[in-house]
């Protein structure tokens, strides 16, 4: 049986998070959430006569990500006219780069079981985003509305090389992609509203020749889950097809995600069919080495920089850094928690654990989970200096959700400071002992884990407030 390898190529479309549209002074809407149709003008509705003008806080956008990805910058690029007729496309064209782009040959190293790899970026361009089309079927009839919010929203589109041979490097670079995008701050990267979107093309060739397959492009995949699905529903099809000694036709896709299949569209368009000329109403966009050095100098640290200072500075372990790091928030609320307290450790054992916890069940951004920085370093320097037990600090984690008050005035609210005095634990200590004279007589005869048993009787009659330690302590000293 024929070995195949599997070719993949992604093309990402990135909303960028500017505050008006491509070529209008329209404002970007949510388009969820605002009335169809009201956030156009004569420009992103495609009347005659209407003069677009480049959004220069987009080029930057733009810029930023080249270099992110380890492109080069282009000094002059040229939007173009890509024509088409689609309900949600006004004009008949849309504004795009097509042989003078932002930015060509990058790069951008992932991580993989099979250790690092690097795919290649082909090319970054802007354009134009299109119209939103919504599909109705009613009495029989289906129809469909068109709303032009989104015309115009500045889009950047990233394509790799055909440089990725399985899901799960797809999976590795489209997460890495969207890291990095969030920490530049030039788009939400929030899938559910399409401000990331996905497009893959898929082809296999024998293992035995260098020659790549006929590829098929599967359109608008926009979550991780369903693109997974997608390709490897492909994946199948075309390995199955070629061993069968069938052809496969060139061609764009859709994904049913509620049957799992990809649906034919319509034949792959090549370049010449969508007859691109330059836009005769846009000068080209011309930019200054300074500019970009500018720019270059203003980059936040990235991702894969910032998880080695982690690993480094806070001798955190690789894993605690790949979750810290994954989301600039919360790499930044773990270093402002560190600034109250040194103990790298075990904030990032509470920030996994329980403010990651809140932040999934909340779905909120880690700042809005309920709980400061400077709050959570309070509670972690009261477990360190034995005032509370860590039990106590989870219900005191609880407790301080949505107040701003200090966390000592919760304590002494609630009653939760830790019982560390010996006399008073004896006593308690004394009551289980008398209420279990059978566990006692076994732990005498030998049977030192009914300490475990012990220990936790005392720990329920305090509510958890019991010094953990010195009850451990006082059993033994009581118990001979």
């Amino acid at each position: 049986m024929t070995a195949y390898i599997v070719d993949i190529g992604l093309e990402v479309h990135v909303e960028l998070a500017t505050q008006t549209k491509m070529f209008c002074g329209c404002k970007v809407v949510d388009t969820t959430c605002t009335e169809p149709n009201t956030a156009v003008c004569p420009i992103c509705s495609g009347m005659p006569g209407a003069l677009p003008v480049t959004n220069k806080k987009a080029v930057e956008y733009g810029i930023k990500a080249a270099l992110a990805l380890n492109c080069k910058v282009a000094q002059q690029s040229i939007f173009a006219r890509k024509n088409y007729f689609y309900p949600d496309l006004p004009k008949g064209y849309q504004i795009s780069q097509y042989e003078y782009p932002l930015a060509q040959n990058g790069h951008i190293e992932i991580e993989t079981s099979q250790g690092k790899r690097t795919i290649r970026i082909r090319r970054v361009h802007l354009e134009e985003d299109t119209g939103k089309l919504t599909h109705f079927s009613k009495e029989g009839k289906s129809y469909s509305l068109v709303d032009l919010n989104r015309c115009g929203v500045p889009l950047l589109e990233i394509v790799t090389e055909p440089d990725m041979h399985s899901t799960e490097e797809v999976l590795a670079y489209s997460h890495s992609l969207r890291t990095l995008m969030r920490y530049l701050e030039i788009t939400t990267g929030d899938m559910e509203k399409g401000a990331m979107r996905f497009e893959a093309n898929i082809s296999l060739h024998p293992a035995n020749s260098s020659i790549l397959g006929t590829r098929v492009e599967i359109k608008n995949l926009n979550s991780f889950h369903s693109m997974e699905r997608a390709i490897t529903y492909q994946i199948k099809q075309q390995k199955k097809l070629l061993e069968e000694d069938k052809t496969i036709s060139q061609e764009t896709l859709g994904w049913d995600k509620t049957c799992g299949v990809t649906i034919s569209q319509r034949s792959k368009e090549e370049a010449h069919d969508y007859r691109y000329f330059p836009d005769p109403d846009l000068v080209p966009t011309v930019i200054d080495k300074a500019w970009i050095e500018e720019i270059k100098n203003s980059l936040p640290e990235l991702p894969d920089a910032k998880k080695e200072r982690f690993i480094t500075k806070y001798s955190i372990p690789i894993y605690d850094a790949e979750v810290l790091t994954a989301s600039k928030e919360y790499a930044d609320f773990f270093e402002e928690t560190f600034t109250y307290i040194n103990s790298p450790k075990s904030i990032s054992n509470w920030i996994m654990s329980e403010v990651l916890r809140i932040v999934n069940e909340k779905g909120c951004s880690i700042y809005k989970a309920g709980i400061s920085p400077e709050q959570l370093a309070d509670i972690i320097k009261l477990i360190k200096n034995g005032k509370i037990s860590g039990k106590i600090g989870k219900q005191l984690f609880q407790e301080i959700l949505g107040s701003d008050k200090k966390v000592e005035e919760i304590i002494k609210e609630k009653g939760l400071i830790q019982i560390s005095d010996s006399s008073e634990l004896e006593q308690i200590i004394s009551d289980v002992i008398q209420k279990h004279p059978l566990e006692v007589e076994r732990y005498r005869n030998g049977e030192k884990k009914l300490t475990g048993f012990l220990v936790g009787q005392v720990m329920k009659a305090t509510k958890g407030k019991a010094n953990p330690k010195m009850v451990n302590q006082l059993i033994s000293k009581c118990l001979g």
